[in-house]
């Protein structure tokens, strides 16, 4: 598997905003995570064995943004594989969008900021998916986990070791890490204007992968 130099930056940089978005809305708001929805559906289904009404249609609304923003990055590329020349840049700029207009939702307490960042990460997660074979995600880390743990098991066996796909797990994994350090630390300075920084980051991903396109004279994909 090689993957070229935009496709291992773009990741550990979009890992560090979800980390950073992830964290911001955990501590934030009603301490809800937003950039996975593993323990979401699991809230969801307790408060639904406790008719917590207003739990419920917060949490649905959560799942429902979360995947309206993957529906919006599918419109938009037109397909799950990772390649240079699709578009990209249009898909962050909406994303860094989405993450600047959450700030003052979140600010009156409003869950249309927690929606609003949860469409931003479900956008990302449908931008950032295959690429040569090997699932690239970068707003959870369950497979990147696993990923690990199938090449220690290799490892004991004495079964050769696939090094870049476990870099590059290795890697995302770090970038979520970071972002969630730095998100928390901002959050505490500055409050919910700290996502202002993880949208200035999707944002200048955007440039760079648009610049790099240019450089390499890919033009853009009009269809898969």
């Amino acid at each position: 598997m090689r993957l070229p130099p935009w496709v291992w930056i773009g990741a550990v940089a979009l890992a560090c905003v979800a980390g950073m978005v992830n964290v911001i809305g955990y501590l934030g708001f009603e301490h809800q995570a937003v950039s996975h929805l593993t323990g979401t559906t699991s809230l969801l289904g307790a408060a639904l064995v406790e008719r917590d009404w207003r739990t419920v249609l917060h949490l649905w609304g959560v799942v429902i943004a979360f995947c309206a923003g993957a529906t919006v990055s599918g419109v938009i590329l037109q397909d799950e594989t990772l390649r240079l020349g699709r578009r990209y840049g249009a898909v962050l700029a909406l994303e860094a969008a989405l993450l600047a207009t959450a700030v003052p939702m979140f600010e009156r307490a409003q869950i249309y900021g927690a929606l609003l960042a949860a469409m931003a990460c479900g956008l990302q997660n449908a931008m950032v998916t295959t690429y040569s074979g090997a699932l690239v995600r970068t707003t959870h880390l369950s497979g990147m986990f696993t990923d690990l743990g199938i090449g220690l098991g290799h490892l004991i066996r004495g079964l050769p070791l696939p090094i870049k796909r476990l870099t590059l797990s290795g890697l995302i994994i770090s970038g979520f890490l970071g972002g969630g350090i730095v998100g928390a630390w901002l959050y505490g300075v500055i409050g919910y204007h700290a996502l202002l920084v993880p949208a200035a980051l999707t944002g200048a991903t955007g440039i760079g992968y648009t610049v790099y396109r240019h450089w390499r004279g890919v033009p853009l994909d009009s269809a898969p």
